[in-house]
C-alpha cells in the first residue's frame, strides 16, 4: 500500500515549502544529485538543472508554466550509462511517460533513479510565456498556481498550450514518489506520497510526517480528467476532418520548411542518425528540374507531406503527447494535434499506450501469432 506524507506549506508559500522537501532529498547520502527545472540566474527562463548544491534549490521552480524542453530527454543522457551515483528527477508527467518509452528502447535505465513527479498545471507555449512572464518570478508562478487550482483552465490571461489543454493525464504515473496538487489545499499541506518500491525506501529517509491523501484529490482529478478528455475526443474529430485526404493534408503541411525542429525536440525521437539529414534527400539539382517539367511547378523545399508522414509511421506508437513538436515549429503549424489524433488511433490498434508501463513491450517488439488476423487474411 503506498505510504503518504504531508509537506507544511508555511505562509501560504508553495514553492518554498516544495524547494524545502528538494533540499531535504538531496541531502541525502544516497542522492547525488537532484535534476529539478530552475530558474537560470540572469533570466527568467526555466530550464532543466542538475544540483549538488543545496543552496540552488532556492531558485527551483517545478510549477513554473514554462516548459522549453521535455526532460525525458536530459534524463535519458544521465543515465544512459552507470554514472557513479544515484540522481533524483522532478519530472512531468508526460516526461515520465516519454522516458517509460526510452528505457524500453535502450535509451535509459532505471537503476540509478528517483523520479519525483508533481500533479501538472499545464504549460503556456513558449512564445507566451516569455510575454507573459515578469521580473517577479516567484510571484508569477504562484498566481498561476493559484489561478489554475481554482478550476479556471485558462491560466490567466494566456490559456495553455493545446498539448496540456488536451491532456488527459496530467497525474503523474510511474514516478517514485508523487507530490499531489489536485483537490488540495495548497495554502496548508500538500501530500507527498511512495509509489515504488525505491520510493518507498527515500520516503523512509525523510523523516516527513504521516498523513492521507485528501479525499477530495480523486473527485478533482476525475473532474479535470473528463473535461480534458472531452477536449481532446474534440480535437481528433476536428483535426481528422482537416486531413482526410492527401490534398487536405498537403495543405495543413504547407508552411513546412524541413526545418527538423520538430524531430529534434521529440522526447522520444532517438535515432543516432535521421534518413532525413543524410544523402538520400539530397537531391541533385536536375532530379528538381526534372520534377518541376514533368509538373509544371514543384513546391520547394520538397519532401515535407513525405517527412511528416515517415514520422508518423516510426513514432505514432510512442508519441506521449507532450507537444513539444508544436512547441518548437517556426511556423506554428499543429504537429502536436496530428501526430496525437494518429497515435490515439495506433496506440488503439495494439491496445497500448505509450510511457503507461515499463512491463508493456512496445508494439511491433515482438511476434504476435494472433494479431490483426482480420488483416492478414487468417482465419481461426
Amino acid at each position: 500500500m503506498a505510504e503518504t506524507a504531508l509537506i507544511d506549506v508555511k505562509e501560504h508559500n508553495l514553492l518554498a515549502a516544495l524547494r524545502g522537501f528538494f533540499k531535504t532529498v538531496l541531502k541525502q547520502e544516497e542522492i547525488s544529485a537532484i535534476l529539478v527545472p530552475r530558474r537560470l540566474p540572469v533570466t527568467p527562463t526555466v530550464m532543466p538543472t542538475l544540483v549538488t548544491d543545496p543552496k540552488h534549490l532556492d531558485a527551483a521552480d517545478p510549477l513554473s508554466p514554462a516548459f522549453p524542453i521535455n526532460a525525458a530527454k536530459i534524463v535519458s543522457r544521465l543515465t544512459r550509462r552507470e554514472s557513479g551515483g544515484k540522481v533524483a528527477a522532478v519530472m512531468r508527467p508526460c516526461e515520465i511517460r516519454a522516458f517509460v518509452e526510452l528505457v524500453k528502447l535502450k535509451q535509459g535505465r532505471t537503476e540509478d533513479l528517483v523520479i519525483i513527479g508533481l500533479d501538472c498545471l499545464g504549460a503556456f507555449s513558449n512564445r507566451d510565456y516569455f510575454q507573459w512572464i515578469s521580473e517577479d518570478a516567484d510571484a508569477c508562478t504562484e498566481k498561476f498556481c493559484s489561478v489554475m487550482l481554482t478550476g479556471d483552465s485558462s491560466g490567466g490571461s494566456r490559456e495553455l498550450a493545446s498539448a496540456c489543454r488536451v491532456c488527459e493525464q496530467p497525474v503523474p504515473a510511474g514516478a517514485d514518489i508523487t507530490v499531489g496538487l489536485f483537490g488540495v489545499d495548497t495554502a496548508g499541506r500538500i501530500p507527498v506520497t511512495a509509489q515504488s518500491a525505491a520510493g518507498e525506501d527515500l520516503f523512509a529517509k525523510l523523516g516527513l510526517r504521516v498523513g492521507e491523501e485528501p479525499t477530495a484529490r480523486r473527485k478533482a482529478i476525475e473532474k479535470l480528467v473528463a473535461e480534458r478528455t472531452a477536449a481532446r475526443d474534440a480535437m481528433f474529430e476536428a483535426t481528422r476532418a482537416t486531413v482526410d485526404n492527401l490534398e487536405k493534408l498537403t495543405g495543413y503541411l504547407a508552411n513546412c520548411v524541413n526545418c527538423y525542429n520538430c524531430r529534434v525536440a521529440c522526447p522520444v525521437c532517438y535515432c543516432r542518425e535521421c534518413v532525413f539529414v543524410t544523402d538520400v534527400f539530397d537531391h541533385e539539382p536536375s532530379q528538381y528540374l526534372r520534377w518541376a517539367a514533368r509538373k509544371g511547378a514543384v513546391k520547394m523545399p520538397t519532401d515535407t507531406v513525405f517527412y511528416h508522414i515517415t514520422r508518423l509511421a516510426h513514432m505514432s506508437t510512442a508519441c506521449v503527447g507532450c507537444g513539444q513538436c508544436s512547441n518548437a515549429c517556426p511556423n506554428d503549424i499543429p504537429v502536436m494535434e496530428l501526430f496525437r489524433t494518429v497515435a490515439h488511433r495506433t496506440q488503439q490498434a495494439f491496445d497500448y499506450r505509450a510511457g503507461r508501463s515499463l512491463d508493456d513491450k512496445p508494439p511491433l517488439a515482438e511476434f504476435k501469432e494472433d494479431e490483426f488476423q482480420e488483416v492478414v487474411g487468417i482465419e481461426a
